[in-house]
């Protein structure tokens, strides 16, 4: 999640998870892929590689801002998992998220379907209980493909809103 509502101090932390998880994946010898969400859309940073300095070196300059497109995330992080089985390169998919789990923008502005934008350029109103309805198919989604989901609350835990324990 590199939104703004991860501001400066979290995304901070994040990057640190994300350092320690690419060493323990170098020292397993595991590939890795980085999907930053941000903005309308998740795009896949890194392709999954076994090469910790190219993903490192790739989340170290990711900038932040932005709405938080979650469901797209965990879309393309289906998406790339089922090449990766397909491909007979992995043995395993573990998803790990790193979140506050406040999506607010919608799949289909994501993926460009529908008419969710409106004649001035901006994102029409959609619920936060279709918003989480939509992140909650894509969790259900990817663990009845049997991938692993791991997700990491990074909401302040004073004035939490629980919106990343759902998917969890």
């Amino acid at each position: 999640d590199a939104s703004g509502s991860m501001a400066l101090n979290r995304m901070q932390n994040a990057k640190g998870a994300v350092l320690r998880l690419l060493e323990n994946a170098y020292q397993n010898r595991d590939q890795v892929a980085l999907i930053p969400c941000r903005g309308m859309r998740a795009d896949i940073l890194v392709q999954p590689t076994s090469s910790v300095a190219k993903a490192s070196g790739s989340m170290q300059v990711l900038p932040c801002g932005g709405g938080t497109p979650l469901a797209h995330a965990l879309s393309q992080a289906i998406s790339i998992g089922n090449k990766a089985i397909a491909s007979s390169d992995v043995g395993q998919v573990c998803i790990v998220a790193i979140t506050d789990g406040r999506a607010n923008v919608p799949l289909s502005v994501s993926e460009n379907m529908g008419d969710m934008i409106d004649e001035t350029g901006k994102m029409k109103k959609v619920s936060k209980e279709d918003l989480n309805e939509e992140v909650m198919a894509m969790a259900d989604r990817l663990r009845s493909m049997g991938f692993k989901f791991l997700l990491i609350d990074t909401e302040n835990k004073y004035v939490s809103s629980g919106a990343a324990a759902k998917p969890a």
